[in-house]
């Protein structure tokens, strides 16, 4: 039988697997991911903020795909490709043949230059990524509840996040309700309330793939829960101390211990593998098929693809990396059946973004709400398109329990004391 290798179990690529084995295809599927669960990740800042678990937004690859008897599971990184070859490499050295190839890596974070800065503001795009934001922001409340300098204290009950779309309003509206309500009452030396959350964003407003009217709404949301939004303001120095930015007054300076990144991303390196000339980001051109150039039996999909859909560029969000998957998983049947492949349309079925809680935008057609209606619509939305009605079940209980209580139910950290002891060492002897 043909072998497919699909490269990442993302949207993209468990929509791709999906697709073979409802669509009947006669062939043999190898899928590989560096980890061994698939993640949800529109939700995966609510892991980094306490409000789910891990378990609530992933599951196992192998339990999702079980019943696909013609499709094998491995967990390994891809570091090569070869297609001339038509073979793949693995992080041991090992080669996997295939007859039609699905890549579907991905983005990682982009520091524009600055990837010194990865260390002092993390990105979230894994669930290790979301464990280490959830100990930071936790930790600075630790840390300032010991502070005894009240400029220090500050700096620590300071957080920052720069990049204004989607994921930095979602975080900069949680990380609000957290010093607000969640923490309230449970300290003795400060209070949580007294936080301040910064959201630094380059453009002149947030939420940029939106129409302006909406952002100016999630802006004033924004604000209403109480965070400072800063439009018009690049990062160009990031410490361990503060965040300094130019805007239209000059270079300023913003005191604060705690900064998480949402500026950018890009597209996997492993796009630079496939021997095609790549875009200003990093992403591999498609055909209208989902093919690089020069190799009809090679697809790439999700956000590593450059894809362009009634002349206009596809968006890197989860639907159309799910819609891509299944042309290109379908385009592998009508190649094996001698028949001609179809083109990639992308159907948009709208944008949401919440703020906060009770506050959020969405943009469905022409339809466009704001406030509580649109809250309550990006929760239904999220909840159905969660894997497995055990997943569905976990979230709704964690979101209606933390709607009554405004308690957080995932704030166990790993920090050691040990750790807390070195990171004071450092600011002593700086």
């Amino acid at each position: 039988m043909p072998h497919v290798v699909i490269i990442g179990c993302g949207f993209g690529g468990l929509a791709a697997a999906r697709e073979l084995a409802h669509a009947g295809a006669d062939v043999r599927i190898t899928m590989i991911d560096r980890s061994n669960h698939h993640l949800f990740q529109p939700l995966l800042y609510q892991v980094a903020t306490a409000g789910l678990s891990a378990p609530a937004i992933s599951a196992p690859i192998r339990a999702i795909l079980a019943q696909q008897r013609n499709l094998t599971t491995l967990m390994a990184a891809v570091t090569d490709i070869d297609p001339a070859a038509k073979n793949i490499t693995l992080e041991d050295g090992s080669t996997i043949p295939y007859d039609h190839l699905i890549v579907a890596a991905g983005s990682t974070h982009s520091y524009f230059g600055h990837d010194e800065w990865s260390a002092l503001a993390p990105g979230l795009k894994t669930l290790e990524d979301a464990f280490e934001i959830r100990k930071r922001i936790l930790m600075a409340f630790e840390r300032a509840e010991r502070e005894t300098d009240a400029r220090r204290r500050q700096e620590w009950l300071t957080f920052t996040v720069i990049g204004g779309g989607a994921t930095g309003v979602e975080m900069a509206g949680t990380l609000v309700e957290i010093a607000r309500h969640t923490l309230s009452g449970e300290f003795r030396n400060i209070d949580p309330h007294s936080a301040r959350v910064v959201l630094i964003e380059g453009s002149d407003r947030i939420l940029g793939a939106y129409p302006p009217d909406l952002s100016e709404k999630a802006r004033e949301q924004l604000q209403k829960l109480g965070v400072d939004v800063r439009t018009g303001s690049r990062v160009v120095h990031i410490d361990q101390t503060c965040v300094r930015y130019a805007n239209f007054d000059g270079e300023q300076t913003l005191a604060t211990r705690t900064v998480i990144w949402s500026a950018g991303v890009a597209a996997s390196p492993l796009g630079k593998k496939l021997g095609v000339e790549l875009d200003r980001a990093g992403r591999v051109p498609v055909s209208a098929e989902l093919n690089i150039a020069g190799h009809d039996d090679i697809y790439v999909i999700g956000d590593l693809a450059a894809a362009f859909s009634d002349g206009k560029p596809v968006p890197g969000v989860s639907p159309a990396a799910k819609q891509m998957g299944r042309v290109a998983a379908r385009n592998i049947k009508h190649r094996i059946a001698g028949r001609a492949p179809e083109s990639f349309v992308y159907q948009d079925y709208g944008s949401l973004a919440t703020i906060g809680r009770k506050a959020a935008i969405a943009m469905v057609g022409k339809l466009k709400f704001s406030g509580y209606p649109a809250w309550l619509f990006w929760l239904f939305v999220h909840v159905y398109f969660l894997i497995g009605f055990r997943n569905r079940m976990m979230v709704m209980v964690d979101w209606a329990w933390a709607y009554f209580t405004f308690k957080r139910s995932a704030r166990v950290i790993s920090a050691t004391m040990s750790e807390d002891a070195q990171q004071a060492r450092k600011e002593a002897a700086q």
